[in-house]
């Protein structure tokens, strides 16, 4: 029996585990694809798992829907954040998070079931594929303007794209309208469309920036699943810094597996 809980944040859905003692594997491939899996298991874009950390609040661990170990998830991020403070009574302060993520320390501040995570410090913006592209921690996005979005092929493109990368870039298409920067996301490790991604949103504002289609440090971003917020500061070296990305995160219910 697995005890877990299932969170989603802007749509970007997960099952939490508490594994603090230890007993969850996460390098049995098999049973994280059927977790994972919509049809035969409790269904989700990944696994967030909470361990302990002397030095932190906790650690996270992301596995993918696939069994791969993920990189930094800025959607799990947060709502792994909310799961250690409401569920587990890790978090002493709600106002400073310490934590531990795939790609070095981040800390957030929590307020109700609005999240707000600080993401890595990013370099300039770079091209491949002939397209902008940037690491969000260790996480590789590309971003393709596109016109009307929503009936945009989002997952045949998008894998197009992600294959064609030999480290598999996610592939984000957006278009700008009334001021905000409508995002659709393939993610590499679920291999589909997901309904929102943080590092693609956090990404997304940070290319803009660069290449001076945004013109302020605040980024409106709209995907399927809810809206995201990303601010950040811009030092005189050209690296991004003090990025945060705020959104929901939202418990949607617990339960045991029998897998």
């Amino acid at each position: 029996m697995l005890k877990f809980y299932k969170y989603h944040g802007a749509g970007n859905d997960f099952i939490m585990i508490d594994n603090r003692d230890g007993h969850f594997n996460v390098k049995d491939i098999g049973k994280i694809k059927l977790l994972c899996h919509r049809r035969f298991g409790i269904g989700a874009d990944g696994i967030q798992i909470v361990q302990n950390h002397p030095d932190y609040d906790f650690e996270m661990v992301f596995v993918n829907s696939d069994g791969s170990i993920g990189s930094m998830c800025g959607n799990g991020g947060r709502c792994i954040v909310h799961f250690a403070y409401y569920v587990l009574k890790m978090v002493k302060n709600p106002k400073h998070v310490r934590f531990l993520g795939p790609d070095g320390e981040h800390e957030a501040e929590i307020k109700g079931d609005i999240v707000k995570l600080k993401m890595r410090d990013m370099d300039n913006v770079h091209t491949r594929n002939n397209l902008p592209f940037v690491y969000c921690g260790t996480t590789p996005h590309n971003i393709v303007f596109v016109k009307d979005v929503e009936k945009f092929p989002v997952v045949e493109e998008g894998r197009k794209l992600r294959y064609s990368d030999p480290d598999g870039v996610n592939a984000n298409f957006i278009e700008l309208k009334d001021g905000i920067f409508h995002v659709r996301t393939y993610e590499r490790g679920v291999e589909d469309e997901t309904l929102a991604c943080g590092t693609a949103a956090t990404s997304v504002a940070i290319i803009t920036h660069h290449l001076g289609i945004l013109k302020e440090n605040i980024c409106y971003i709209k995907m399927p699943g809810g809206n995201l917020t990303v601010e950040f500061e811009k030092g005189c070296d050209g690296k991004y810094k003090n990025i945060y990305l705020t959104g929901p995160a939202v418990c949607i219910f617990e339960g045991i597996a029998y897998l």
